[in-house]
């Protein structure tokens, strides 16, 4: 995952950080209810990262040259091996990794059913807005993890160079032909609903997510707090689209 072009800004550091901000991991998961929405926000983490890798190396056999396949399976590989990496980290914290992962599986599994690209095009707007808007969110989540997991999932939403490598093909394509932009556009006004939408069934369904965003577990994040977070999300996305040609 990724935020490409860094549309929202969050220190991969907390300074000033209190209560679990400012713990390690140790610490931090003598709480129960801390430890199980951690274990939740991996699992969730790590079957996006799985699905992700699918996507791209399916949308790799839509790719117009052999230049962008290879470009899209270099991604999906990076996006395998953050995969790795989060089921590594709940091995070793002793959770089972696929019982972490099959609560998200289906909700994720519908979004990705609900909009499968229907060309190229498609599917590189969809993985630069999707996949930001999930790692907004995730960022923004970061902020209030204990020390040793937030540096975990900073380090999985690293970019993988999909976002400007997107940015590049799509205003080529609308430059070429600009009938592209008015189809696109819509296109990814539904993702952004869809992504919303999916975000936030994931969380309701799961009371220890709820109750990191909502405060209790995690520092400060009042429901006021939830509302400027998604304002903030949404602000990213409209720059992503400007970046893309494209109106939001």
């Amino acid at each position: 995952m990724e935020t490409p072009d860094n549309a929202t800004q969050h220190p991969e550091e907390a300074p000033g950080a209190t209560g679990i901000a400012a713990q390690d991991w140790a610490t931090a998961a003598a709480e129960p209810q801390y430890r199980a929405a951690v274990v939740d926000l991996l699992g969730a983490l790590a079957y996006g990262e799985l699905a992700a890798f699918e996507r791209l190396a399916e949308d790799a056999k839509l790719a117009p040259t052999l230049g962008d396949k290879a470009e899209l399976a270099k991604m999906a590989a990076a996006e395998f091996h953050h995969f790795e990496r989060l089921t590594e980290r709940l091995g070793a914290i002793d959770e089972d990794p696929t019982t972490a992962m099959e609560p998200f599986a289906k909700a994720l599994d519908d979004f990705h059913r609900q909009t499968a690209p229907s060309d190229w095009l498609e599917g590189l707007v969809k993985a630069y807005v999707g996949d930001s808007i999930a790692s907004d969110f995730y960022r923004e989540v970061a902020a209030r993890l204990d020390s040793d997991t937030r540096a975990l999932v900073l380090a999985v939403l690293d970019d993988t160079g999909h976002g400007n490598f997107a940015v590049e093909k799509v205003r080529a394509a609308i430059e070429a032909d600009p009938r592209v932009g008015g189809r696109l556009a819509l296109w990814a006004r539904r993702l952004m609903g869809e992504a919303l939408s999916q975000a936030q069934r994931v969380v309701a369904d799961r009371d220890a997510l709820s109750t990191m965003l909502v405060g209790g577990v995690a520092d400060g994040f009042d429901l006021a707090e939830v509302g400027r977070m998604f304002s903030r999300i949404t602000e990213a996305h409209t720059k992503r689209m400007a970046a893309l040609g494209l109106a939001a």
